[in-house]
């Protein structure tokens, strides 16, 4: 991720400032400087991302809220940025929060469709969305699927320090790939779309 550094945490409580990792075998590999140090995979408590970009604040802890109940009327809500408002409420999480990630999933567009098949506003993969309980060809239901997850991934995070960036990875690469990785995979695609979400959101506080 452009403009970021990994901490690994070991068990023994020292931090280590890395480029990247891998993970393989049971092996940890941590790679700085041209060089790189191996070690047990158990080794390794989690790897946190530093952002070090000016433009990109890392967020203070988000806080779920209590469900709100969405009015009646908001069945015949179009517009994407009402729908990503009306889901947010719902579920109890910053509205901007939900709105930047709905813009970087599918742009507000309701009929994306990804390469992997992800559907939708907030881009629900067919299975997550049965998970879900919704149908993700449905904008309002899509809107509030993806605002459901959030929801639950920011819960599952919410004593680690790195919480949203947690959340965002786990909703990109799927939690599996967290945990895997203990910590943000080392992907290009997930680390530039945590950095697309929180640009977004820090940009969208000032508008």
């Amino acid at each position: 991720m452009a403009g970021a550094r990994e901490i690994a945490i070991l068990r023994t409580g020292a931090t280590l400032s890395i480029d990247r990792h891998e993970v393989s075998g049971g092996k940890v590999r941590l790679f700085s400087e041209g060089g790189f140090v191996e070690m047990p995979e158990n080794l390794v408590e989690r790897i946190d991302v530093r952002v070090e970009d000016p433009a990109v604040p890392l967020p203070a802890k988000v806080e779920v809220q209590a469900p709100v109940a969405v009015p009646a009327q908001s069945a015949g809500v179009s517009d994407p940025h009402a729908l990503a408002e009306l889901a947010a409420r719902k579920f109890g999480l910053p509205e901007l929060f939900v709105q930047s990630v709905m813009k970087a999933e599918s742009g507000f567009r309701p009929g994306a469709v990804s390469a992997k098949g992800a559907l939708g506003l907030m881009q629900l993969m067919p299975g997550t969305a049965r998970e879900l309980g919704v149908d993700p060809t449905r904008p309002q239901e899509n809107a509030e699927g993806g605002a459901k997850y959030l929801r639950e991934l920011l819960a599952k995070y919410e004593n680690e320090p790195d919480q949203v960036v947690l959340a965002l990875a786990a909703y990109n690469a799927g939690p599996g790939a967290v945990e895997r990785y203990h910590g943000v995979p080392p992907y290009a695609e997930t680390r530039q779309y945590i950095v697309r979400v929180l640009k977004e959101w820090e940009r969208s506080k000032t508008r």
